[in-house]
């Protein structure tokens, strides 16, 4: 048994380095396990590009998120050929694409994880298991007493005072016998108003393997995959043509968008608009989620751009990965489109000249660090979520209910967050659902589980719903709420405390605020309506 820590983070996503690093800047000792290659989760091993905020460069976010964003630009300037025009761009993104104000190279957040957590690896605070995952866990009544990973073909035994989960699918839930919720809450049980009349537990948010493509010189076709022809065919009733085309729902109207496909287009990097606003039919999906524009490199440097594929036509919705015997099965399932999207790009989609097929699209497996040059994770939007002592819902943050209002103020706030409601097509059969947003605060009670005693979630897992989820998933919401769930393990463990005492107990709440604020964490909105 390894016990000699404070804290055991389970899951290196964002979350969990945010977890991590709060503790081990309060002196804490901490085991951190990550199953895949990469830290940093959805940034890196699931490749996906950052999605933020309009007011991401002022505010928004914490400090430590904001040492993240700011050491990727200083990366780039430190060690790419950057052009003096680049390098001189204080809000540099060195992708220029649409969805972000920091469109980059998923290898290069990895590098400045490592970086940051590199002092306390050193000097022994910090011991991360990788790859691993846990498989068991052992409880005694409301505590878990450990969590059992396999690691490197052993099993290894992990115990500790707090223990966080980090984890995309909140496995540590379902492993402890924690009370946790999936899918879709009915408005009964919520009130809210986009929620079905009856819970619908299996149904849940598509998930999507990614992958990177440039476009260069020669043929690059990969082999025709097993199952294309079945992909090529797909075509759900709401999609308005077959998913392998350019037209799929726009998911603010659900009218059908014809999206366009342009490799390398000549623009200039500094005029690219990133702004989540964007409605799908709006740009070049080559520029959407592109994450190195050659433009921002010295001539030579970069053969092409090279472009990040989230799009519609990838999302796997075919079964959840939770709570099935088969989940391995539809994670190669899902694996298994995204080949098959490739291959339609490479031979069959329509070019603007007339022709078809784009065989100079080459997979960079080299950017995601994959063998089979896919991501090496999926994205997997939507995670088991703990029954907790509050659960965000639609009508505390939704647009249309809350009005001039904004969202609900919370008294034991712990962060900051703003996104729009955005659920992609679920497995129940649901298009898209999106739903505008006020910027929202995070409560401390959707980190509390409602009986469980030191074990906290520390991303996705948090109390939202199905809806909530939808703008409570991103990068630098997943962080806040790791690096509250880390700041309040720690606070525990100095005032021996429990997680619960520190929300129930207005004088702790008070004190716990207050650390937050000093470790940069914002709890409160200023006004944006000039913004």
């Amino acid at each position: 048994m390894l016990d000699n820590t404070d804290v055991v983070v389970v899951g290196g996503g964002l979350g969990g380095v945010a977890a991590a690093l709060a503790l081990l800047r309060a002196g804490r000792r901490v085991v951190l396990t990550e199953e895949f290659d990469w830290l940093g989760g959805q940034l890196t091993s699931q490749a996906v590009p950052p999605d933020e905020h309009s007011w991401v460069e002022r505010f928004g976010v914490t400090a430590s998120y904001r040492a993240l964003r700011d050491g990727i630009r200083e990366y780039y300037r430190r060690r790419y050929p950057l052009t003096p025009r680049a390098r001189a761009w204080r809000e540099l993104n060195p992708g220029a694409g649409n969805v972000s104000r920091l469109c980059h190279e998923p290898r290069v957040a990895v590098a400045v994880i490592d970086e940051m957590l590199a002092p306390y690896r050193g000097s022994g605070k910090l011991t991360v298991l990788q790859p691993c995952r846990p498989i068991s866990a052992r409880t005694d009544g409301d505590r878990i007493v450990s969590v059992t990973v396999e690691h490197n073909g052993s099993q290894i035994e992990l115990s500790a005072p707090y223990v966080l989960d980090a984890t995309e699918t909140g496995e540590l839930l379902q492993l402890s016998g924690m009370e946790y919720v999936t899918g879709f809450e009915s408005t009964l049980d919520t009130g809210e108003p986009s929620a079905p009349e009856i819970a619908q537990p299996a149904n849940m948010q598509a998930m999507s393997v990614c992958f990177a493509i440039d476009h260069v010189g020669g043929d690059h076709t990969i082999d025709k995959p097993a199952r294309y022809d079945f992909w090529r065919n797909y075509q759900p009733s709401y999609w308005g043509d077959r998913m392998l085309s350019f037209r799929s729902p726009d998911p603010r109207t659900l009218n059908i968008a014809e999206r366009t496909f342009t490799p390398n287009p000549d623009d200039d990097p500094l005029t690219v608009v990133s702004d989540q606003r964007l409605s799908a039919g709006d740009s070049n999906l080559w520029t959407f989620r592109r994450i190195a524009a050659r433009r921002n490199f010295v001539d030579g440097a970069y053969e092409s751009d090279i472009c990040l594929v989230n799009w519609p036509m990838i999302d796997y919705f075919e079964s959840p990965v939770i709570d099935v015997p088969d989940a391995d099965a539809h994670i190669a399932a899902a694996r298994e489109l995204s080949r098959s999207v490739l291959y339609w790009l490479q031979t069959e989609a329509r070019r603007q000249d007339g022709g078809t097929g784009f065989p100079g699209l080459r997979l960079r497996g080299d950017v995601t660090g994959s063998a089979d040059g896919l991501a090496q994770a999926p994205y997997i939007r939507e995670s088991r979520r703990i029954r907790a002592e509050y659960t965000i819902v639609e009508q505390d943050l939704s647009l249309a209910v809350r009005g001039d209002k904004g969202a609900v103020q919370h008294a034991d706030a712990v962060g900051v967050g703003m996104y729009r409601i955005d659920l992609h097509p679920s497995t129940g059969g649901d298009n898209y659902l999106d739903v505008a947003s006020c910027p929202f605060e995070i409560p401390l009670g959707a980190l509390i589980p409602v009986r469980m005693e030191n074990l906290l979630p520390a991303g996705k897992n948090i109390g939202t719903t199905h809806i909530t989820n939808g703008s409570h998933r991103l990068h630098p919401v997943e962080w806040n709420v790791g690096e509250v769930a880390g700041a309040l393990a720690d606070f525990c463990l100095a005032h021996r405390v429990t997680p619960r005492a520190v929300r129930n107990t207005p004088g702790l709440l008070v004190d716990f605020q207050h650390r937050l604020e000093r470790d940069g964490v914002e709890l409160r909105w200023p006004d944006v309506s000039g913004y």
